[in-house]
């Protein structure tokens, strides 16, 4: 059994407390808000896709992005004021073009496996989270954006996830509430939906009764490592400035999202992640009427970049865009508005007089891949950098990065070493 911290309360961070805890370790997890998921985990798009495991690193992307630079309501937006760190992350972005096909392949794999795990966890413990196995519904307005798609499906499929090509009468059949023109779809039967916020919520409960120790509202300023052990200052809010408590363990695992780069630097590891906004409503469904205008089945719109999910009969999960912008945390009302716009034309019978807005910020790394494995120092280790796909890939990464600290191989997923290296 080993002492081991893990350094944020958001969904990788507590997948990975549950998974150790599991192991017999002693864990310790530290936590800034009062409770687990307040953060980027709090309100996504609620997804669980592994039919949304395409990696962005493509010479399309790029250059979307800089056409985009001076349109405020684009689905990917720049800030076009330059960053060492932003320029840095995009030199690396664009050098993982050539990656593409492989890291697609891999990142597939690696969230068909963490959805079984997942699923496992959450009837294990009893966790309601408004689970919904619908499968999710990609939908393409022209014949372009089909093809491509054709040939996403076609990795997706070398991954093992198998994607059913439909026809405009299809999605209708499949979703009859959405309206507009199509070109056609492709439909992933295996997928689902939840609340992330209510299961990281949940398993963090189940962290404590299995004896794990969570300190909410405890800030680490500082840790360090050696080759021996590792050590973390927590200081916990309302506290005198410079009092916080020292304490030693075996391990340490950064899962800290977007502070993970800084918390890296500390321990002298690189970890390149960038911050990257997205944006959620969530519609309120008051009334009868909009419960029954509303869809079922979970949706992705390529061109606007925008996912729906129905979480229960009373709430619409719709969420989209990503706006490189440092680590502003402002919601912008010009950000807010085509995710509204996009309820209203795709399902206009549902009301939206009452969509609560959100902002998070994803952890990127510029080859699209969390960072999970060992530091410099033996005694530390990273779950971090998932992105888009925090929730989909992180009961995987969590059952990975235990693997690796108690020694053992994975021999159940083939992944590019490449998550692995150190920086």
């Amino acid at each position: 059994m080993k002492r081991i911290a893990i350094i944020g309360g958001g969904v990788t961070g507590v997948t990975t407390a549950y998974a150790l805890l599991r192991r017999g370790h002693e864990v310790t997890l530290y936590e800034q808000q009062r409770y687990a998921a307040m953060d980027t985990s709090f309100a996504n798009g609620g997804q669980l896709s592994a039919s949304n495991a395409e990696v962005w690193n493509s010479w399309p992307t790029l250059w979307k992005g800089l056409k985009w630079m001076w349109h405020q309501d684009a689905p990917l937006l720049i800030n076009p004021k330059p960053s060492w760190h932003k320029l840095s992350w995009l030199a690396e972005f664009a050098m993982a073009i050539g990656q593409y096909q492989r890291n697609t392949v891999d990142t597939v794999r690696l969230a068909i496996r963490a959805r079984d795990i997942l699923w496992a966890w959450a009837e294990q413990e009893s966790i309601d989270f408004d689970l919904t196995k619908r499968g999710i519904l990609h939908i393409y307005r022209t014949r372009s954006e089909f093809e491509q798609a054709e040939r996403v499906s076609a990795l997706l499929a070398q991954g093992g996830l198998t994607r059913q090509a439909l026809t405009p009468g299809d999605i209708r059949v499949i979703e009859p509430n959405l309206k507009g023109d199509f070109y056609g779809g492709f439909f992933t039967g295996s997928d689902a939906t939840g609340d992330i916020h209510k299961f990281t919520f949940g398993l963090a409960q189940a962290v404590e009764r299995l004896g794990g120790h969570i300190r909410y509202g405890t800030r680490v300023n500082h840790l360090g490592a050696d080759s021996h052990r590792a050590w973390v200052v927590g200081e916990t809010f309302g506290a005198a400035p410079g009092h916080g408590q020292r304490d030693t363990f075996d391990r340490i695992v950064i899962c800290a999202g977007v502070g993970s780069r800084k918390l890296a630097a500390q321990l002298g590891d690189r970890v390149n992640i960038y911050p990257v906004k997205g944006y959620s409503i969530t519609v309120h469904l008051d009334d009868p009427d909009s419960q029954a205008a509303a869809p079922q089945v979970s949706l992705l719109d390529d061109a606007t970049k925008i996912v729906s999910s129905r979480l229960g009969n009373g709430r619409l999960r719709v969420a989209g865009t990503a706006e490189f912008n440092g680590y502003n945390r402002d919601i912008r009302n010009n950000r807010i508005l085509p995710l509204v716009k996009w309820v209203e034309a795709c399902f206009p019978g549902v009301s939206t007089r009452h969509a609560e807005p959100w902002a998070g910020l994803r952890p990127m790394m510029p080859n699209m891949m969390p960072k999970v494995g060992p530091g410099q120092q033996p005694c530390v280790f990273y779950n971090t950098g998932h992105g888009h796909l925090g929730w989909t890939l992180s009961a995987a990464t969590a059952e990975w990065v235990a693997d690796q600290i108690e020694g053992r191989a994975i021999s159940d997923i083939e992944i590019s070493s490449q998550m692995v290296r150190p920086e």
